[in-house]
């Protein structure tokens, strides 16, 4: 079972890139009771040590950040221009409620050109981000008491339970945030082999920036990242488009554009999944990076790097959908890894 009323105030909670505030407060708050120590860095990541009886490190990364927008004009009608903190598909935006973070929260609108007064030519062609702008209903005096060039806007979108699924924006990452807390907390009474830092990390979505800075600091032997991934699993794919399936378990990452995971690590978790009897599938993730890049390369002396990742429909939109069952397989996967590390032959093979 999952605690899905813990999962829903995790996705709901803003945290633009660079603006991870509150739900920074919300994770510290959590995680405090559940490891040994619990600090905060200069870029703002997470940093919750378990300690382990071994002089070996193992850093598990989660990002806190969700993809988002930053104000940067506002027109004299009153309408928010805007630029992406994250990767957007622009046709995911249309007719969207939005959150302006300003001296205090507002709900706007996307708003972009009627198709009614679009010249033929223009209506065939896929929308591009700087079409859309942002309607508070308000004029250009009243908007400018409360918002300013620079504050960050986030989506607008609950979390609902739809079938076997969880459905909502943010699932990307906020579930690996989720799953992270969920670990910690099914392992608060288990000792370790070696340290364990949980980190939720900052700003992954423009680059991994927070992984980089927490892993040049911790410097790990071993890193798990915990993410999303791609679940093309709709009418009309090919089989070798889908990348994951829903339902199928969590997965386990070989590689995609910005790592090729460690071979030990991955035969490691797969060698865990399968004794286990946990459902798990592979991952191979032609674009798109994680937290697991900064992992592997950023430490002084590298480390033996992978990631579980949890299989998303609709990604990067605000109907993000992820099976109730691949969330439990990923928390079970990763209270393995953490618990067993010490009990695998590591060396080059």
């Amino acid at each position: 079972m999952l605690n899905i009323a813990l999962f829903k105030k995790i996705c709901e909670i803003p945290g633009a890139p660079g603006f991870e505030q509150r739900i920074r407060e919300f994770v510290i708050n959590e995680v405090t009771p559940l490891v040994d120590e619990v600090s905060v860095d200069n870029m703002g990541n997470v940093i919750a040590l378990k300690k382990g009886g071994q002089k070996k490190k193992l850093m598990l990364a989660a990002h806190l950040d969700e993809i988002s927008f930053i104000v940067t004009h506002i027109d004299e009608d009153g309408y928010l221009r805007i630029h992406t903190l994250g990767g957007f598909d622009p046709k995911t935006l249309t007719a969207q409620r939005v959150i302006v973070h300003g001296k205090r929260d507002i709900i706007g609108v996307m708003g972009s050109k009627p198709i009614h007064i679009m010249k033929p030519d223009d209506r065939n062609k896929p929308p591009q981000i700087q079409d859309y702008f942002v309607d508070l209903g308000m004029k250009k005096t009243d908007v400018e008491k409360i918002v300013s060039v620079g504050d960050p806007i986030t989506r607008e979108r609950e979390l609902i339970e739809l079938g076997d699924c969880v459905n909502g924006k943010s699932i990307d990452n906020r579930v690996s945030v989720f799953i992270l807390i969920e670990a910690l907390r099914e392992l608060q009474k288990t000792s370790v082999p070696f340290d364990v830092y949980g980190v939720f990390t900052v700003q992954e979505e423009v680059g991994m920036r927070g992984a980089i800075s927490s892993t040049h600091q911790i410097d790990p032997d071993f890193g798990i990242a915990i993410d999303t991934t791609i679940a093309f699993d709709v009418p009309g794919a090919h089989g070798h488009e889908m990348v994951t399936r829903l339902g199928k378990g969590c997965a386990i990452k070989i590689m995609d554009s910005s790592v090729i995971s460690d071979y030990r690590m991955v035969n490691y978790l797969k060698d865990l999944a399968t004794k286990n009897n946990l459902t798990w599938q592979p991952e191979i993730l032609p674009a798109g990076g994680t937290d697991a890049m900064g992992l592997q390369r950023a430490g002084r002396h590298g480390s033996i790097a992978g990631a579980i990742s949890v299989p998303t429909r609709h990604i990067h939109s605000a109907i993000e959908m992820a099976h109730k069952e691949d969330i439990r397989s990923a928390i079970d996967l990763l209270k393995l890894a953490v618990s067993n590390l010490d009990k695998w032959e590591w060396g080059f093979r």
